[in-house]
């Protein structure tokens, strides 16, 4: 498995459509930066965001999700609450190739703020909006920043196909639009 250039990147993204919009080099004067770098590509988190609340005294359950954990919000900065947790999603549509396999790390200037940013593999043949995870750590509000970069993606390529992709088993969250909440696969 080798991790991928900027060359790489741009080829797949133009000719089979891998990142949707792809903006090609570093666009970085006066916003936090996105776009592809040397080793990956810088997404962009969109203007709409679910900001976990306590107000409703709802218990965050991964296997019964309750819309009463969260308020949603639509604008230019999200304000995440002091030790507090958002989702979003990315601005990029992604479509991940059978032979290739993402890790997406959140970008310095957000940790530096105390901000992460966890997001799971994209898997062979997944393709979708990303759904972003941030916690702000800190005992301060934190701000984050629509259609500018909140993390890196970075992509290795096997030398052969995997033996079963994300599409093969029906990903509960291929094709995902919009903000997409935990779910467990129900029989």
């Amino acid at each position: 498995m080798s991790i991928k250039s900027d060359k790489w990147i741009k080829n797949m993204s133009l000719k089979h459509e891998m990142i949707s919009p792809f903006v090609e080099g570093q666009v970085s004067s006066k916003v936090i930066s996105y776009g592809a770098s040397s080793y990956g590509y810088d997404l962009r988190v969109s203007d709409e965001y679910k900001i976990f609340t306590n107000i409703n005294n709802s218990i965050v359950d991964p296997k019964n999700f309750d819309d009463n954990s969260f308020v949603t919000f639509k604008g230019d900065v999200c304000i995440v609450p002091a030790n507090s947790f958002a989702l979003a999603r990315s601005v990029e549509y992604f479509k991940i190739p059978r032979n290739v396999l993402t890790l997406c790390v959140g970008k310095s200037t957000y940790a530096r703020c105390g901000i992460i940013v966890n997001v799971t593999p994209f898997e062979p043949e997944w393709e979708g909006h990303v759904t972003l995870e941030i916690s702000n750590t800190t005992p301060l509000p934190a701000k984050i920043y629509s259609n500018e970069g909140l993390c890196q993606v970075l992509f290795f390529e096997s030398d052969e196909n995997c033996k079963m992709s994300y599409r093969d088993r029906s990903g509960k969250y291929q094709k995902q639009t919009g903000i997409t909440l935990p779910s467990v696969k129900r029989k």
